[in-house]
């Protein structure tokens, strides 16, 4: 069985639904169908609770009436009967009027999540009682019977492939399963969410969990691409990548997938295909834990970076130098991209300014600190083994008019990470395409 996952714009308005339906039943095999919410609708949903915070319940009810009116236009687009129409008002109906009981209660952060759910729940019936009224043998199943985080606010996979195991073995014979993307419930019980990756974890944990034959993400555009279309001239989708190259290219800036939500189908051998709503023909990008070898595959940038740098002639020679230097970091928890040391000094990026006043504070104890700001890493990601003589050559070559602040190489088999200024990263971007892919 295929896992297959919709995100928000592809199922953004009734006539994507009814394409989307068009393509999970095209095989005529079984598949199972994860969905987002329709575009837009979490910003509506989060708007709403940001209103009941501030003890606001008539502005919660403004954006309440009015995604309401929404989802009702939507019915009548969506369904070619009065059955169907009215079956999906009735549902919409009680969905509504449970977001408006909350403008009469005590809210808490447990309620958001109760309200964000919402989207997915409503994108999911609605698609479930079209295909029901289109006579596709379809079943919905709900996420918060089978996804679960343990304690530590990780998916517990156990529980996962059990409870997903049993729902599956008491609704055999379907043509379609379809559930909700992002949503869960907790060790306690209380609906949540899986926060990193939404819909895409909870495609590649399903995945895991059933042993599928493949992960599809559908998004809307075809694929990963070779550097970012959005900055640079010609670039094109990358067809196949390793889940380590996936990874490299979702942490330093590629949006269509989040570096974390592949892991469970990395673990698993389970390739992951990313593909194109509104071209479905297109290839698309698959990625497995098949390596090309020796070759450069994309380029991705990461922007909003700090650089800070430590200088101390104390450091020569002393232990426990480092250790102190990054427990500050953890105190404060906050992430470290790159790291560059010398004799004398270490250099570091981080993507996150929270608590940077307090970390120079603390960092002054042990040298001289110098922080520059509006930095950007760029990537370059590929089979980038120290055996494969000449890669980081054709990197820097690429790189000889743009001033560098930091270079990391090594650190992985598969990225040459790069430290600039932003002003410069258009310009970077494009002297890499023209060096690496274009000629």
């Amino acid at each position: 069985m295929k896992v297959m996952k919709f995100g928000g714009t592809s199922v953004g308005t009734p006539q994507r639904m009814k394409d989307v339906t068009k393509l999970v039943t095209a095989s005529g095999n079984p598949v199972l169908v994860v969905f987002s919410a329709m575009s837009g609708t979490t910003n509506s949903l989060v708007e709403i609770s940001n209103y009941l915070y501030k003890k606001n319940p008539e502005g919660a009810n403004e954006v309440i009436n009015k995604l309401e009116q929404k989802y009702m236009r939507h019915v009548e687009e969506l369904y070619s009967t009065d059955e169907w129409k009215e079956n999906t008002r009735n549902f919409l109906y009680g969905v509504f009027n449970y977001l408006r009981s909350f403008t009469k209660e005590l809210f808490t952060s447990f309620e958001e999540k109760s309200i964000v759910a919402q989207g997915e729940i409503m994108s999911t019936n609605m698609i479930q009682n079209y295909m029901q009224e289109q006579g596709i043998n379809s079943c919905l199943l709900s996420a918060l019977d089978f996804m679960r985080t343990d304690k530590n606010a990780e998916p517990d996979s156990s529980y996962i492939r059990e409870k997903l195991s049993d729902i599956l073995k008491d609704k055999e014979g379907a043509q379609v399963y379809i559930t909700q993307g992002f949503i869960c419930r907790n060790a306690y019980g209380e609906i949540d969410n899986l926060q990193r990756g939404g819909s895409d974890y909870t495609a590649s944990l399903i995945g895991a969990a059933i042993n599928a034959d493949e992960i599809q993400i559908w998004t809307d555009i075809d694929g990963m691409h070779n550097n970012d279309p959005r900055v640079v001239d010609k670039t094109d989708p990358v067809h196949q990548l390793h889940f380590e190259e996936a990874a490299e290219l979702a942490y330093f800036g590629a949006k269509i997938l989040h570096p974390t939500c592949v892991q469970p189908a990395k673990f698993a051998g389970i390739p992951v295909r990313l593909l194109n709503t509104m071209d479905p023909e297109a290839e698309g990008t698959t990625i497995s834990n098949k390596t090309e070898f020796g070759k450069i595959k994309a380029v991705a940038a990461k922007d909003n970076i700090t650089a800070i740098k430590i200088k101390s002639s104390r450091m020569l020679l002393a232990t426990g130098f480092l250790r102190k230097v990054f427990e500050i970091f953890e105190s404060y928890q906050t992430a470290i991209d790159m790291v560059c040391t010398s004799e004398v000094g270490v250099s570091m990026s981080i993507d996150n300014n929270t608590h940077l006043d307090d970390i120079v504070n603390e960092l002054k104890k042990y040298g001289t600190v110098t922080v520059d700001n509006d930095m950007c890493i760029i990537c370059v990601v590929g089979d980038l083994d120290w055996s494969n003589v000449g890669f980081e050559t054709l990197a820097t070559e690429a790189m000889k008019s743009i001033p560098v602040r930091m270079i990391s190489y090594g650190g992985s088999n598969y990225n040459i990470s790069f430290l600039i200024k932003e002003s410069d990263k258009k310009r970077a971007l494009q002297s890499l395409s023209d060096t690496l892919f274009n000629n």
